[in-house]
């Protein structure tokens, strides 16, 4: 038994859902359709294909908007892990029995542990606190620019460099020195 592949207008007309009748006026209107087609260099506007064209234009703009939010989202975990890597490789050791350095994160008061001559630097400008997770580090001055270019959010305290002025003339106490020992 061969089969033959039948045109759907043969297998209608042979299970009997069209009449021979239907098959010819059908016929009949689609070449009066492509003649008017050629005579009036026409162009049918096919329905389905115009809706499929539309959905995928519409599928490549949702698409170049999840690439866009996925770029982004992965230059941003890229910029936290420099962060991270900065902080990590450049942080100074604290000291658990050293002066305490309070601070303020989001308005509550913080306190670091460290030596005199870094709450100096802090204090100065030279060293600075950055967040790392839940914590709080100490990095240099240099590297705490670099932090605050990739995210400043990171960066909590960094005290501008401190410039030696000369006392103002009008300042009634400037005869007066600040102790050393000092502590605010």
């Amino acid at each position: 038994m061969s089969k033959q592949k039948l045109s759907l207008q043969e297998q209608l007309l042979k299970s009997g859902l069209a009449s021979s009748a239907q098959a010819k006026t059908v016929k009949a209107e689609k070449r009066k359709q492509t003649q008017q087609q050629r005579k009036n260099n026409l162009t049918v506007v096919d329905e389905a294909k115009a809706l499929a064209l539309k959905t995928q234009a519409e599928k490549a703009e949702k698409d170049r908007a999840l690439n866009q939010l996925r770029k982004q989202q992965d230059g941003q975990k890229e910029l936290a892990a420099q962060v991270k890597q900065l902080i990590e490789m450049n942080r100074q050791p604290q000291d658990a029995d050293g002066v305490a350095y309070n601070f303020t994160d989001h308005n509550k008061v913080k306190t670091l542990y460290v030596t005199d001559t870094m709450r100096g630097q802090l204090i100065n400008g030279g060293s600075a606190v950055v967040k790392l997770g839940q914590g709080y580090e100490v990095v240099s001055a240099e590297v705490a620019n670099k932090i605050s270019q990739r995210d400043p959010a990171c960066v909590i305290v960094h005290n501008a460099a401190a410039k030696n002025e000369a006392p103002q003339a009008e300042d009634p106490y400037a005869a007066y020195q600040i102790p050393d020992d000092l502590l605010w």
